[in-house]
C-alpha cells in the first residue's frame, strides 16, 4: 500500500523544517518544537490537522511579530529544498496573516510560494474576509506569466473545493468567478484547464442552467476549450441533461437499438466481479454515449445511484456492436459495498436502457 502523505509528515521531515528553520533563526527551540508538535495526539491526526499542529507550533516558537516570522520562513525555504517547509507556509499565512496590516505582506507570499506548493485552501479565508479585495488580486494572478499562479486564480475560488472551506456565496451566486474563468478558457496549459473545468464542475451542482448557458458560448471555437468544456460537463452528462448531450451531439436516442441486456448471473459476493452484456444497433450515423449506473445498497437500507462511463463512439449506420462489461465489488477507501438488492440499468445517450437487479451476498 502506498505511503500516505500524512506519514511523511513525521519526526524525520519535521526535524527538516526545523533545523531549517533554525538556520536562519539560530533561537529557535528544536527540541521543543518537536515535542509540542508530535504531542500524545500526533498519531490519530489525519493531513490537515497535522498541517495546523505543525503551523501551530511554528507560531509558538517564531517571534511574535507575524512580518518577521514570515521573513525567517521564507529565508528557510530559499535555502532548503524541503516540500515539507513549502506545505507549512500557507497554512501558517492563513492562521497569522489574515489581518489588514499584513494582506501585502500575506499575499505576496502565497503568490510566490505558490510556484512550490499550492496556496488554493489559504486563499480561501481571504476572499470570505474581503472578497473584492481577494478577487481583485486573483483576477490578475490569471493573467500571470506562471502557470502554478493562474491555477491558483481558478482552484482558489471553486465552490466545492475538496479538503477547503466552502464558499458558500458562490454556491449561491457563482457570477463573481466567471471573469477568472473567461479569462482562463483558452489557457495553454492542461493543468490550468483542468481547474477551470472543476470550477465550472462544481458551479453546475448548483446553477446547471449558467453552466448549460456558458458551455454553448464557448464550445466549438477553440480545442483547449473544447477539452475544458467537456470536462466541466461531466456531472451534467451523468445525468443525462438533454442540453448538455446535444452540445456535443449525443442526444440521439431514436437512432439505437438495444438488445440482449443480461447479467452472468443472478447474485455476486462482496469482493468478486459481476458481468453483464449487451448488443447496440444503429440506424443511421450516430455517435453514442453508453454508461451504466449501479444502485447500491448503502448501510441504512437505502439505495443510491452511481454512474460508470462505458464508451463514447461514433458508428456508422447499421452497425452492430457487442459488448461485455465487468464490475468489480471490491471494497475500496472511497465505497464500501453492503449485501442486499442492487439494480444495473444501461443508459444509452443520457436514456436509460433497461434495468436488472441482482443479490449482492455478503
Amino acid at each position: 500500500m502506498a505511503e500516505l502523505f500524512k506519514d511523511r509528515l513525521n519526526h524525520k521531515s519535521l526535524s527538516e523544517i526545523a533545523l531549517a528553520v533554525q538556520s536562519v533563526y539560530k533561537t529557535f527551540k528544536v527540541d521543543e518544537f518537536l515535542k509540542s508538535t508530535m504531542d500524545e495526539t500526533w498519531e490519530k491526526l489525519e493531513l490537515l490537522a497535522r498541517g495546523r499542529k505543525i503551523t501551530m507550533s511554528l507560531g509558538k516558537y517564531l517571534p511574535a511579530d507575524y512580518s518577521k516570522a514570515l521573513v525567517i520562513l521564507e529565508k528557510a525555504i530559499a535555502g532548503h529544498s524541503s516540500d515539507f517547509l513549502n506545505f507549512c507556509l500557507p497554512d501558517f499565512v492563513e492562521v497569522f496573516g489574515q489581518d489588514k496590516e499584513n494582506w501585502d505582506l500575506s499575499i505576496n507570499a502565497l503568490e510566490k510560494n505558490t510556484e512550490n506548493a499550492s496556496s488554493e485552501l489559504a486563499v480561501r479565508p481571504f476572499i470570505i474576509k474581503d472578497e473584492k479585495r481577494m478577487m481583485a488580486r486573483m483576477y490578475v494572478w490569471s493573467k500571470h506569466e506562471n502557470e502554478h499562479i493562474r491555477r491558483l486564480a481558478s482552484e482558489g475560488c471553486r465552490p466545492a473545493l475538496p479538503w477547503a472551506i466552502g464558499l458558500t456565496k458562490y454556491k449561491k451566486d457563482p457570477t463573481p468567478i466567471l471573469p477568472i474563468l473567461e479569462q482562463l478558457k483558452t489557457d495553454p496549459s492542461p493543468y490550468v484547464r483542468k481547474s477551470v473545468a472543476n470550477n465550472l464542475n462544481d458551479i453546475s451542482k448548483t446553477h446547471p442552467d449558467l453552466v448549460v448557458k456558458l458551455a454553448k458560448k464557448w464550445y466549438g471555437k477553440n480545442e483547449d476549450t473544447n477539452w475544458i468544456v467537456k470536462h466541466a460537463c461531466r456531472t451534467l452528462l451523468k445525468k443525462g441533461n438533454r442540453d448538455v448531450l446535444a452540445i456535443f451531439g449525443l442526444d440521439d436516442v431514436a437512432s439505437v437499438d438495444v438488445d440482449k441486456f443480461a447479467l452472468g448471473a443472478k447474485s455476486v459476493s462482496i469482493g468478486k466481479d459481476i458481468t453483464f452484456s449487451f448488443v447496440i444497433f444503429t440506424k443511421k450515423a450516430v455517435k453514442v454515449r453508453l454508461e451504466y449506473g449501479i444502485d447500491f445498497v448503502k448501510s441504512n437500507g437505502k439505495r443510491n445511484r452511481k454512474i460508470f462511463q462505458i464508451s463514447e463512439i461514433s458508428l456508422k449506420a447499421n452497425e452492430k456492436k457487442i459488448y461485455t462489461k465487468k464490475h468489480s465489488f471490491a471494497d475500496l477507501s472511497t465505497r464500501k459495498h453492503y449485501p442486499g438488492i442492487h439494480s444495473i440499468t444501461l443508459i444509452v445517450n443520457g436514456a436509460e436502457r433497461g434495468t436488472l437487479d441482482f443479490k449482492l451476498n455478503a
